[in-house]
């Protein structure tokens, strides 16, 4: 007796159907075909089953807060950072627990299963903090949560920042962060990478620094990050998040740097809503894309996973929750459109973010977790090219949400009685 069969499934990594059978919260098996009394079955017909999605870059303290006090007219990342500035006093425990609770109710409808959430550790009270760490408890059942304390006015512009990072990792925050190129000049900007990888190193924690998020060719903290995370021995425990002014780095110099990076063993987090809508604002044409050296980082083996950031907040008045959103961005903003590509983008979304926040490879294998995605497509790239439906979302073998099938209905003499978007078959080869 099992307790789920899933039957007539597509894996990433497989070309044939095979059937999926659950047993106490892990996959006993993955076969073409099992007879066994199951406590549930559903039918994949034939759609994609692939691990859950990731985001390895939310900020999950300003989510759901459009329009508190106000709305971000410029469309900038100085007048969001700003207008969090002004709605920071005005937050409460509750108030910030209740939005993220929303959002984790949305999160895992669309299929993830963990978030690397930014908390802002500059306000004395350590309010976000605070509830944030009750919502990491609350929503463990269902999303795995890591935390990052996050000096969102600059380590050392503001007075009390290290004070209060100190204070949320004693806490139990999980992570430390940083914003170099938010400091008042670039000396004081290196001057904090160097002193949060110490923190992370004398700690033993991961680090996951804003970096470069700018279009200034100049900004080049990820050059120190990568080397202090050498230096230090910290490797794969490090993210630069952004890093969109290597977009504006000329050549020679990101011929240099790149290499640097991957040497490090440092994970890079674009996040491609966010960057290209708040990136290249200074610009008339031609305007910058506002996305890091996606193809040169990856080319030389560098952990690229995409993140989120933001959804309806003082940076971006959209958003969803969707990681593969994230991914279709990517593949037009970047862009990259060969198929190899395009299914490194489902990758990017899954398992890479997976990597860059340190847990455990989350691919469906027999023994491993039973926490999967059904997805109304057939393989990973019809999935972001069609943001496919989630049908099921599964963690450790209990079905947490459930959306019937996209199918339009037609009334057209002459043509089929419906449309499933994922009836339209990609052609074969690269």
């Amino acid at each position: 007796m099992i307790d789920l069969l899933l039957r007539n499934c597509r894996l990433p990594d497989r070309s044939e159907p095979c059937d999926i059978a659950v047993r106490d919260g892990r996959i006993a098996g993955i076969e073409p075909a099992i007879e066994a009394q199951a406590g549930r079955v559903i039918d994949a017909a034939g759609h994609l089953v692939a691990p859950p999605f990731v985001d390895p870059h939310f900020h999950m303290d300003a989510t759901l807060s459009l329009g508190m006090p106000r709305l971000n007219r410029s469309g900038t990342l100085l007048e969001g950072i700003a207008l969090w500035g002004e709605l920071k006093p005005l937050l409460t425990a509750d108030a910030v627990m209740e939005r993220a609770l929303r959002y984790c109710d949305l999160a895992v409808a669309q299929g993830i299963g963990a978030i690397r959430s930014h908390v802002d550790v500059c306000d004395d009270r350590l309010t976000a903090v605070e509830a944030l760490l009750e919502v990491r408890a609350r929503v463990a059942p269902w999303i795995d949560l890591q935390l990052v304390a996050f000096p969102q006015d600059g380590l050392f512009r503001d007075p009390t920042a290290e004070a209060n990072l100190i204070r949320a990792l004693d806490m139990g925050v999980d992570v430390v962060g940083g914003i170099p190129h938010f400091e008042r000049t670039m000396e004081a900007g290196a001057a904090s990478v160097r002193r949060l990888c110490e923190i992370a190193a004398e700690r033993g924690l991961r680090l996951d620094l804003h970096c470069d998020e700018s279009d200034d060719p100049m900004s080049r903290h990820i050059e120190t990050l990568a080397a202090e995370t050498t230096r230090l021995g910290l490797g794969d425990r490090v993210v630069a998040s952004h890093t969109t002014a290597m977009h504006s780095y000329d050549n020679y110099y990101a011929s240099k740097l790149i290499p640097l990076i991957a040497e490090s063993g440092l994970s890079v987090v674009p996040n491609p809503l966010i960057n290209i809508t708040l990136q290249g604002r200074a610009d008339t044409y031609p305007r910058r894309r506002g996305l890091t050296r996606v193809a040169e980082l990856r080319a030389a083996g560098v952990n690229v996973a995409f993140g989120q950031d933001c959804t309806m907040d003082p940076w971006y008045p959209l958003g969803s929750g969707d990681m593969l959103d994230v991914a279709h961005m990517a593949v037009h903003a970047v862009p990259m459109t060969a198929r190899e590509a395009m299914a490194w983008a489902f990758d990017s979304v899954t398992l890479n973010g997976a990597r860059a926040m340190g847990l455990p490879d989350p691919r469906l294998r027999v023994g491993g977790p039973a926490s999967m995605v059904v997805l109304q497509a057939r393989d990973p790239i019809e999935a972001v090219r069609l943001r496919a439906t989630r049908l099921a979302v599964i963690r450790h073998g209990r079905v947490l949400a459930e959306t019937p099938p996209r199918i339009a209905r037609l009334s057209m003499e002459g043509r089929p009685a419906t449309v499933d978007p994922a009836a339209y078959a990609p052609p074969a080869g690269d």
